[in-house]
């Protein structure tokens, strides 16, 4: 089963690494697409469905069609981390080859929103100061590391929830039986 874990998690998570780098590397010293968090959690989903295909596939070939919850989930859970971790490694690689300060960017553009929708004075100040100390959590691998990786492990949870919950009911999308092909000249 670990072998399972490894290789979908690293399908996973170069489903959803490769485009995260390519988007990142791209849009270096742009402003960030208008609906970029919708289209990098949409990404995360399509890479997760692995955790659909490797539950059913252990459910169907190694287990003779039925599966536990806690067996499913925690299966999911396995392919989870791993892309999480790819998550974790194609962003900081995406960051170091475009040498981006993404904490300096993202604090400038929440500011910018707040302003823009009229907060000012004491509120403001505030805003500021969040950001500041967001930067400042940001530079520190030890914080930074983690609050990548809880993008996407939430995501790969709540999949693996639901596909935990669906395949261990053996009548949704039963194995199908294998038949053997007919010989020549039977």
């Amino acid at each position: 089963m670990l072998r399972r874990i490894v290789s979908y998690g690293l399908i996973a998570g170069l489903l959803v690494g490769v485009p995260l780098s390519v988007v990142t590397v791209g849009l270096n010293g742009h402003a960030p697409l208008r609906y970029g968090m919708v289209l990098g959690y949409t990404m995360m989903l399509v890479a997760l469905s692995t955790i659909f295909v490797a539950i059913k596939r252990h459910r169907d070939r190694d287990l003779g069609g039925a599966i536990r919850f806690w067996q499913a989930f925690g299966l999911g859970v396995g392919i989870s981390v791993v892309a999480g971790i790819c998550y974790v490694v194609a962003w900081e690689a995406a960051v170091a080859i475009a040498h981006l300060d993404f904490a300096s960017s993202y604090a400038a553009q929440v500011i910018a929103e707040q302003r823009a929708k009229g907060v000012s004075g004491e509120a403001l100040a505030k805003v500021i100061a969040e950001m500041e100390r967001f930067k400042v959590q940001y530079a520190d691998p030890l914080l930074r590391l983690p609050m990548v990786f809880a993008e996407i492990f939430p995501v790969g949870l709540l999949v693996s929830l639901v596909c935990a919950g669906l395949l261990r009911n053996s009548r949704f999308l039963p194995a199908r039986p294998v038949t053997a092909a007919p010989r020549a000249g039977a």
